[in-house]
């Protein structure tokens, strides 16, 4: 009886207790109610007929007007997005400072690599030859005769005196005038398709030279593999006269341009610069295609201001070197220099606001390329300084220096012995420059590695094709037998692995992913893992659907300009 009057009292008060929640549930909703209809209005205290009068007159249109003019709003209710609109647009102003800085420490590496052709390269030409006919003299047979950078170096100075040879045949003046006598339209068509063969030719320009300098130095007892070394040397040749003839048709049309009497034809290719923006800006870009953009746009810069000199002397040249027709060329040059920076300017500031990009990552792209002027200074180097720009920002220097000679013999006539001591002190001051300018360069490059803390990459071996293989093979490929359920999965329609691919038995290795994830915003730590995806697809055997290909994150240390044409961003 006590048990039944228990369960009785019980269920009793869980009755009480829920109708108890049901009251507080309408209440709460009548109170809901009530608190709209007066919001709106509607009092049903006053009477249904009171609130459809007090409704009435609060739709008059003096009230909405009044409303209009009084209402007001609360930013601090939304502060994370307020405040994160104002630093868009301190980015956008920082833009243009860090973007300058970039350019300028790019602009010197150029200019330090481009020095180097006029200036120690001649004299380590001498010095291999040198060494190359005074070692067999002095019968010392079982030394090597030239050490690999110095038959860099002969291939060098020989490819420049074959082509510079070549050069001597082409006729500036008539290609002037060829160009000269065209239509506007076609010079805008033609300046146009010169842009785009110089980028094409200087993406496989440096496949081609580096080619070259692997098959001459190759060491001798691995199998050969290659065409032989004449026939590369020849396509280097080859290469390094077209490129030059490129580039000298690009100068006459900027010449042609600024003889114009009316400057359209000017005016028409410094608007084609604001025409890049529209083909850049609204692409999406992470950190490394920003950085390759970054690098074309140096070489760019630092190409146009060669051409520029060239279009200078050619003009002085006609005019018998009168100082008066240089400040008529002044106006004209700025406009070029000032709408170059202004695109660029404007570019990398919205492409930083549309993929919210802090504009810190300038410094970044800035310790990269000091990591580069410092490793090659280091003993285990693995390629030269000027090389290794030429691949960083596209910019090959022998075409450019090989047309910049053939235009300063053509316009200055050296007669005399004056003539020639005035052309030996122009070459010290050209050793001075790129002296003075290597050892700041240095300083400043050490600066900007320590900045980043990147002194330890600096001691670290030169990767190696075989060792990258054998690491990934023993830290990424572990085989075992397929459970009978994941073929049961597969047979419900599930996507699984093939059967001839294998799982970890161990079950943290299991739990580890295959592919490590990193993120593409961490600076200088992204491996590049394009090699070992091919390795990994090669090993298991699947092709194209057996797994899912992601896109490899490469570090920044590790982006070759060549790999991509132009500015292409996959």
């Amino acid at each position: 009886m006590a048990e039944a009057l228990s369960t009785g009292l019980g269920e009793e008060k869980e009755k009480e207790d829920s109708e108890r929640e049901k009251k507080a549930a309408t209440a709460g909703k009548n109170k809901e109610k009530d608190g709209v209809t007066e919001t709106l209005g509607f009092n049903d205290k006053n009477g249904a007929s009171r609130g459809k009068k007090s409704n009435l007159s609060d739709l008059s249109l003096v009230r909405f007007i009044t409303t209009e003019l009084t209402r007001g709003y609360f930013l601090e209710h939304n502060e994370a997005k307020y405040t994160e609109r104002r630093e868009r647009v301190y980015t956008c102003l920082r833009i243009p400072k860090e973007l300058e800085k970039l350019m300028t420490f790019g602009f010197f590496l150029c200019l330090d690599a481009f020095l180097y052709v006029f200036t120690l390269l001649p004299l380590r030409v001498i010095l291999a030859l040198l060494r190359l006919f005074t070692v067999p003299c002095c019968g010392l047979s079982g030394s090597r005769l030239l050490q690999p950078a110095q038959v860099c170096d002969v291939l060098k100075g020989f490819i420049m005196v074959l082509c510079y040879s070549m050069m001597s045949y082409v006729d500036y003046a008539m290609m002037y005038h060829l160009i000269r006598g065209q239509s506007v339209i076609k010079l805008y068509i033609i300046y146009n398709m010169l842009e785009v063969a110089d980028r094409l030719f200087s993406s496989f320009g440096q496949d081609i030279l580096d080619a070259l300098y692997w098959t001459a130095t190759e060491p001798k007892e691995k199998k050969r593999a290659h065409i032989g070394v004449i026939p590369h040397f020849l396509m280097a040749v080859l290469y390094v006269f077209l490129h030059a003839i490129l580039i000298m048709v690009q100068a006459t049309t900027l010449n042609v341009a600024f003889n114009s009497h009316n400057k359209s034809l000017l005016t028409i290719m410094m608007s084609n610069n604001f025409v890049e923006i529209k083909g850049s800006v609204f692409k999406k870009f992470e950190k490394n295609n920003l950085f390759q953009m970054s690098n074309s746009d140096i070489k760019e810069r630092f190409t146009n201001y060669i051409l520029l000199l060239i279009v200078c002397l050619r003009n002085m040249e006609q005019f018998s070197w009168n100082a008066d027709h240089l400040w008529v060329l002044f106006p004209d040059v700025v406009m070029v220099i000032a709408s170059e920076v202004a695109v660029d300017v404007v570019k990398h500031a919205f492409i930083t606001k549309f993929n919210d990009i802090s504009a810190d990552v300038y410094g970044e792209y800035r310790a990269s390329l000091a990591f580069d002027l410092v490793s090659s200074r280091q003993k285990n180097a693995y390629t030269d300084y000027s090389d290794s720009v030429s691949r960083r920002m596209g910019f090959i220097p022998l075409p450019l220096a090989l047309l910049l000679i053939r235009v300063v013999t053509s316009s200055v006539k050296i007669q005399g012995s004056l003539s020639f001591m005035c052309v030996l002190l122009f070459y010290l001051g050209m050793i001075t420059l790129k002296v003075l300018n290597s050892i700041v360069l240095l300083g400043t490059s050490c600066v900007f590695v320590k900045e980043a803390n990147m002194e330890e990459k600096l001691f670290n071996p030169p990767p190696s094709v075989a060792s990258s293989r054998a690491n990934s093979r023993a830290h990424r490929t572990k085989h075992v037998h397929v459970s009978p359920q994941q073929e049961s999965t597969a047979d419900k329609g599930e996507t699984s692995l093939p059967s001839d691919i294998c799982q970890p038995t161990n079950t943290a290795e299991n739990a580890a992913p295959s592919f490590p994830k990193s993120d593409s915003d961490t600076f200088l730590t992204t491996p590049d893992e394009e090699d070992d995806d091919k390795i990994i697809n090669a090993d298991t055997g699947l092709e194209g659907g057996g797994l899912a290909h992601r896109p490899p994150k490469k570090d920044l240390l590790e982006i070759d300009r060549f790999t991509i044409c132009g500015n292409r961003i996959d």
